[in-house]
Order: structure tokens, then C-alpha cells, then sequence
């Protein structure tokens, strides 16, 4: 599993294009939701209000792992690649660990200036998310 330590260097110095392609990469990667999930999903339950794309996303801390699952229309490529991603990075990983995914992880990426405004808004929104439900999980306030 790659760590974002080797995957921001990588996007930083890749050009427009190539961050695009590679994002593109990552969204067909994106594992389906869990079946366990789907009803939750079916009641509107984890939408993420602060995207655009209509995002479900669920974070949980097992025996001290983080676990995070979503749902992305694939009509959006961009939003699904960045979370594929973030799951690839983060799955298993302590909640300490997701504690310290850098807030201006787009920034180190090169995504800002990527993708628009709004998106990357979304896109920023979901990662605060995750963190917090990665630290909430963990029991800690």
C-alpha cells in the first residue's frame, strides 16, 4: 500500500495532465461499498453535504485500524479518484496517523491548482471528515 509520503512527491512534480490521468487511475480503483452499507446508503444516511457529487462516506476505527468506505457516482472521476486514494494511503493505518494527513493535502498534491474551486472545496471537506471520524472513532475528543 503506497504511502502519501511517496504519492505527494509523485503528483508535485507530475504535470497537469498527468495528475488528471492519475487521479482517472485511482477512481476505477475505488472498491465498491460493502453491502453492509448499501441500506444505510439507500436512506441518505453519510451523505457528504459539503460536495457537490453526491459522496457517501463512512470512516471506522477497528482494533485501533481506520476502515474507510465510500460511494462516488462515476460520473466523478476527479471526486472518486481523490477518495480511492485517500483509501489506498489510509486504510489500516492508526487514527494518529490519519491525525497527521497534512490539512493542505490537495496543495501538496498540485491539486488546487488542478481542479477548480468549488471541487477542491468538497474535496477538502471529505478529508476533514475523515479525520475527524478517524480521531472521534478512536474515542478521543
Amino acid at each position: 500500500m503506497p504511502s502519501l509520503d511517496t504519492i505527494i512527491p509523485r503528483f508535485r512534480n507530475a504535470d497537469r495532465t498527468t495528475r488528471l490521468e492519475t487521479l482517472l487511475d485511482y477512481a476505477r480503483r475505488l472498491p465498491p461499498l460493502p453491502e453492509r452499507l448499501a441500506a444505510e446508503k439507500a436512506l441518505g444516511h453519510n451523505l457528504v453535504h459539503e460536495c457537490q457529487t453526491p459522496v457517501f462516506l463512512w470512516t471506522e476505527v477497528a482494533d485501533g485500524q481506520v476502515h474507510i468506505f465510500a460511494d462516488v457516482p462515476p460520473e466523478s472521476p476527479t471526486v472518486r479518484g481523490f477518495i480511492s486514494l485517500l483509501i489506498r494511503t489510509l486504510e489500516g493505518r492508526s487514527p494518529d496517523e490519519v491525525a497527521r494527513v497534512p490539512d493542505d493535502l490537495l496543495d501538496q498534491l498540485g491539486l488546487t491548482e488542478t481542479l477548480g474551486m468549488t471541487r477542491t472545496q468538497g474535496l477538502s471537506a471529505i478529508l476533514a471528515r475523515i479525520k475527524r471520524a478517524a480521531t472521534f472513532g478512536a474515542g478521543r475528543p
